[in-house]
């Protein structure tokens, strides 16, 4: 278990969500989540960490079927009045899912890591409800931006100060310890700091797949299983068995007479 945002962190929570860097993140998540994800109408996907259902709303939209789980009941509070009943939503923590195996197609943490004091935890959780693909969204450690949010941390930022960012390295181990030698494909969005966008254009593409030092990362993995298995439930009670095979005592062949052919 995490930072569990309350009504004092969520007005923080709030003016991040509105700075010009997380709208540019909005903006672009949508292909980024596309490419990475491939989603297909219908399939079912499960936000965990949904937050105040910004992404949620981003997935209805794309026709899939949509639930989300986070264990701030402020921040479901408000997704649940901005999403009504397009979503299924639950109160819970991302090591320990209140849902079954299976049940989704696809699982998404964006921006959830972060905030987690037992990662890998949750990405097996993820593994275990999902059976596809899996996408992490942080913010990059490595970046520009990133580097400025963790001294902004450091110096007492009450959102910041209890996230840990990550870069691409230290997610491609966390995805292989919790799914082993499994697929991981990824892409980055590049956020230049706003003191430099004065001075530099923009307009094109925000999303840099070659560069490992763009603000936010997405990365997703493709489920493999080596051993599937269906869990068929047992209608017959066993029955104790009436004597012991060691109680049994072995015949001896002492003489040939005795052993006659029927």
């Amino acid at each position: 278990m995490g930072l569990i945002f309350d009504q004092n962190t969520l007005g923080f929570y709030d003016t991040w969500r509105q700075s010009h860097q997380s709208r540019t993140i909005d903006r672009s998540i949508e292909p980024l989540v596309v490419s990475l994800l491939d989603p297909r109408p219908g399939d079912r996907v499960l936000d965990i960490g949904c937050g105040t259902g910004n992404h949620l709303i981003m997935f209805s939209k794309m026709g899939l079927d949509v639930s989300g789980v986070d264990a701030s009941p402020q921040m479901l509070e408000k997704a649940r009045a901005r999403l009504g009943h397009k979503s299924n939503f639950k109160i819970g923590m991302a090591e320990d899912l209140p849902f079954d195996d299976n049940e989704f197609d696809l699982a998404v943490l964006i921006n959830t890591l972060e905030f987690m004091d037992n990662p890998l935890s949750a990405l097996r959780e993820a593994g275990r409800v999902a059976r596809k693909k899996i996408f992490i969204g942080v913010l990059n450690s490595f970046s520009w931006n990133g580097f400025l949010k963790t001294i902004q941390g450091y110096f007492g930022d009450p959102l910041f100060g209890q996230a840990k960012l990550y870069n691409l390295w230290q997610l491609k181990s966390l995805l292989q310890l919790a799914y082993g030698p499994v697929p991981i494909s990824w892409q980055c969005i590049r956020v230049f700091p706003t003191c430099f966008e004065d001075f530099l254009s923009l307009d094109g593409d925000t999303i840099g797949s070659k560069s490992p030092f763009g603000f936010f990362l997405g990365l997703s993995a493709t489920l493999v299983y080596h051993y599937k298995t269906d869990n068929l439930p047992l209608k017959v009670r066993l029955k104790t068995a009436r004597q012991s095979l060691m109680g049994i005592k072995t015949l001896e062949k002492t003489d040939p007479q005795e052993f006659k052919r029927e």
